[in-house]
C-alpha cells in the first residue's frame, strides 16, 4: 500500500448550486459524505481546504483537519496547491484531489487513483475513466471525455465528442470511448510547478484545468476505474439524485 493524502476542496460559491457543500444530504452536509469517503480510503491524512468560514466552521466540527485558502482560486488544483505550500507536503507525497460535490464517490477509487500514480514514477499527475453509456453522454458536454495512448498516458481531455465517429464506427467506437472521473492523483512537488503555470489557451476553451498541466507537456497517467463512481452534485436535480441513491443504500442495508 501508498501512502497518500487526500485534499477536499470545496468553495462556497456555485453558479448552478451556491453553498452545496453545506447543502443536506441524508441528513447531513454534503460534506460530511464527502470527507467520510475520503476518511474511509485508507489516506494518512485528509485535510478539507475551503474559501469559506461556514465550511471551514462545519468540518471542523466534523473533527476534519481543514486549511483556509484563498477565494481567488479559479480551480480545485490551485486550491489543493496553496494547501501543499501551507502544510509544507513533501515533494514526494501523493496528494488525492476529492472535489467537494463527490459524496458518493467509492473510497476504493481515491486508493486507485494514488496507487496509480505511485506505479508510474515517470507520471506527474493520474486519473480514472469508466467507458461511456451512450451516444447522448458521448455528446453531452458537461460529461469529460478523455483519449489516451496505448501506455494509459493521456492525449486530450474534451467536453466534446473524442474521438470523433467519423465512419459511423458505434461499437469500435463504444470500445475505446472514456468518459473522464473528476478524481487525480499529483505529487506534491509538481503541484508547486503547476500553481506557477500561467493559464493555458486550452484550459481557457474547455474549462477544464487538466488541460493547464497537459499543455505544458505534463505527463498524466489514466486507469479505468475498479467500480462505478456514484454521481457527482453540481445541479438541484443531482442532489436529488443522490438523496435517493443513499436512501436506497440505507434501505439495502437494513435488509
Amino acid at each position: 500500500m501508498n501512502a497518500f493524502t487526500v485534499v477536499i476542496p470545496a468553495r462556497y460559491s456555485s453558479t448552478r448550486l451556491p453553498g452545496k457543500p453545506l447543502l443536506p444530504l441524508g441528513g447531513r452536509p454534503v460534506i460530511e459524505h464527502v470527507w467520510q469517503r475520503a476518511t474511509e480510503s485508507g489516506a494518512r491524512r485528509v485535510i478539507i481546504a475551503t474559501d469559506h468560514a461556514d465550511i471551514a466552521g462545519c468540518a471542523r466540527a466534523l473533527g476534519a483537519e481543514c486549511c483556509l485558502t484563498d477565494p481567488g482560486h479559479a480551480s480545485g488544483t490551485e486550491r489543493i496547491a496553496e494547501v501543499v505550500a501551507t502544510c509544507a507536503l513533501d515533494p514526494a507525497e501523493i496528494v488525492v484531489n476529492l472535489q467537494g460535490d463527490e459524496p458518493l464517490m467509492p473510497p476504493a477509487l481515491l486508493a486507485q487513483v494514488a496507487h496509480t500514480l505511485a506505479g508510474n514514477p515517470a507520471a506527474s499527475m493520474a486519473t480514472l475513466a469508466t467507458a461511456l453509456h451512450d451516444s447522448d453522454e458521448l455528446h453531452d458536454p458537461h460529461a469529460v471525455k478523455l483519449v489516451a495512448d496505448h501506455s494509459g498516458r493521456a492525449l486530450y481531455f474534451s467536453r466534446a465528442a473524442i474521438p470523433w465517429d467519423r465512419e459511423g464506427q458505434g461499437d469500435r467506437l463504444r470500445r475505446v470511448a472514456r468518459r473522464h472521473l473528476g478524481i487525480y492523483a499529483y505529487r506534491a512537488g509538481f503541484l508547486r510547478e503547476y500553481a506557477a503555470l500561467p493559464v493555458s489557451a486550452l484550459e481557457g476553451i474547455e474549462q477544464l484545468e487538466q488541460l493547464r498541466a497537459l499543455e505544458a507537456g505534463v505527463h498524466i497517467q489514466v486507469a479505468d476505474a475498479d467500480e462505478p463512481p456514484g454521481p457527482g452534485i453540481d445541479t438541484a436535480a443531482d442532489l436529488a439524485m443522490a438523496e435517493a441513491a443513499i436512501g436506497s443504500t440505507a434501505t439495502g442495508d437494513r435488509q
